[in-house]
């Protein structure tokens, strides 16, 4: 970590006293958990130190602290992503802070598109693995703590969601996440080759907070709510009114299942 954390951290300290030991990140049009959380604390990103600020409709831009379930966490709402010209250091920022602050679970969630036809919009599924087309890494000349990939996302954290899904009555898929750079969405031919190297969906994001996450010791899960299709033979022209309503109607889903697996961590 370098003086811009620790100036951000001290902030931070000195603002809320309580260990938040599990962070959540809400992605695009996800923001609804946040009016279940007994807020203790809410802070703007540009009032933190060093702190990124979201420039992505539907993003707002709030660290906020507090109780979900009863259960101490911390809610990033709004994320960074590489597209917006951020550095890779930039988009996760604030995960050394939240590891810094005692976060020890980290649930990443975000909206993308399916790639696997058993999939359909508004469906949830638990990111079981990705593979990076981002070609960049916020590793890159970091100390590595841990270097095996299957490792990344929590096997306990996954079971648990698996199980919390069924219990709360939520169909729930599970599948390999593709990141790409963005901003632009992918060709027909790029659809075609992300499948066939096995991705179940693609986006642009979570990936570079989940290796940091994941290299700094957390346990990381993923979650992903399905907003548009990108089959090939009957690709339609994907529009943001259209991806933040599929979020908008599956984001109920999303929360019922983050508020019941919090009371569990």
């Amino acid at each position: 970590m370098t003086g811009k954390h620790f100036e951000a951290i001290t902030h931070l300290s000195k603002l809320y006293k309580n260990i938040p030991e599990t962070g959540i990140i809400l992605g695009t049009g996800l923001g609804g958990l946040v009016k279940y959380i007994d807020i203790e604390l809410e802070i703007d990103y540009s009032d933190i130190p060093h702190f990124p600020v979201s420039t992505v409709e539907s993003h707002t831009g709030k660290l906020i602290f507090g109780k979900l379930s009863g259960k101490n966490i911390v809610a990033m709402q709004g994320r960074f992503h590489y597209y917006e010209g951020y550095t890779m250091d930039e988009v996760t920022f604030p995960i050394y802070i939240l590891n810094s602050l005692g976060v020890k679970n980290l649930i990443a969630s975000n909206a993308c598109g399916a790639l696997n036809p058993k999939f359909n919009k508004a469906d949830l599924m638990i990111m079981t693995s990705h593979i990076n087309l981002l070609f960049n890494t916020p590793l890159k000349g970091k100390q590595m703590n841990y270097s095996d990939g299957s490792r990344i996302y929590s096997k306990r954290l996954i079971e648990l969601a698996e199980q919390t899904a069924l219990e709360s009555g939520i169909y729930i898929q599970k599948g390999v996440y593709v990141p790409v750079q963005g901003p632009n969405l992918e060709t027909v031919s790029e659809y075609r080759m992300i499948r066939r190297m096995g991705g179940d969906t693609v986006g642009m994001s979570t990936i570079p907070e989940a290796l940091v996450a994941s290299n700094l010791g957390m346990e990381v899960l993923g979650l992903s709510i399905i907003t548009d299709k990108g089959f090939p033979d009957t690709l339609e022209v994907a529009i943001l009114k259209d991806i933040l309503e599929a979020a908008g109607i599956a984001e109920p889903k999303l929360t019922l299942l983050i508020k019941n697996l919090a009371a569990k961590l």
